[in-house]
């Protein structure tokens, strides 16, 4: 299938590793053209070499009030357009309701809900008919997750917040939507195992409780985001899709 990528541009944010590299490699795959964020010049950087010249890597924390504005202009500059982003960010810190304190809710707000915010209202105002706007978001949209009472507070308002934003702008031909990974073999994945004792026995449990009964590949959630991206989800918006082997209960 032809997505359409051909010399598209997008945003992808927290792409040096994980998801959003995952991403950003299948839409180079595709023909498209990228702008990749990292937290310094050099992972950001390190992270666009092997794209090669569709890539371009800048340093941008989502936190930060000025990214999004030089994010768009690092776009419009290097590859003459912008055609869509998508939000992604390191998952807020693990814990419980009794446990997570202010500071650590008002940093993750900051990052994980202002930030994301900030950049998909700056990119609505730029973006033209067929532009797109994604969210990487979580199960937790949909389902709480225990022990990470942070994303379980967070997540499902930016679901809410995306769900008002598609409203907005579908009438110009701006598409919204949000990307629910489950259970995928990342860094984050192994850090939330990790934190078991027995990060083995972790895995396997969580994997017996998938219905395809394995952890997902950042491969796989890469090439679903670079689709719902493409123009060939041109009537796909205003939804949260799962990427999680079947995991969310609900439908």
């Amino acid at each position: 299938m032809d997505l359409g990528l051909t010399d598209r541009t997008y945003i992808v944010t927290g792409a040096t590793r994980g998801l959003g590299l995952a991403t950003a490699r299948a839409l180079v795959a595709d023909g498209a053209h990228v702008v990749i964020t990292g937290r310094t010049e050099e992972s950001a950087a390190a992270a666009a070499a092997p794209l090669g010249e569709r890539a371009l890597g800048v340093a941008a924390d989502n936190a930060d009030p000025d990214a999004a504005d030089r994010l768009v202009a690092a776009a419009r500059e290097r590859f003459g357009r912008l055609d869509g982003v998508l939000i992604s960010v390191g998952g807020p810190p693990p814990g419980t309701a009794a446990d997570n304190t202010d500071d650590q809710w008002r940093t993750a707000f900051e990052s994980v809900f202002l930030g994301a915010v900030r950049l998909a209202r700056t990119a609505a105002a730029e973006l033209t008919e067929g532009g797109v706007i994604g969210f990487v978001l979580s199960g937790s949209v949909q389902e709480p997750i225990p022990g990470l009472t942070v994303s379980n507070g967070l997540r499902p308002g930016l679901a809410g917040f995306a769900k008002s934003l598609a409203n907005e702008v579908g009438p110009r031909g701006i598409r919204v939507l949000g990307v629910l990974p489950g259970r995928i073999a990342t860094d984050r994945m192994t850090q939330l195992d990790a934190l078991s004792g027995d990060p083995e026995g972790s895995r396997a449990r969580n994997s017996a409780a998938i219905p395809l009964g394995r952890y997902g590949t950042p491969e796989e959630f890469g090439r679903v985001a670079a689709f719902l991206l493409s123009p060939a989800a041109s009537y796909v918006t205003g939804v949260m899709v799962p990427v999680d082997g079947g995991a969310l209960h609900g439908f």
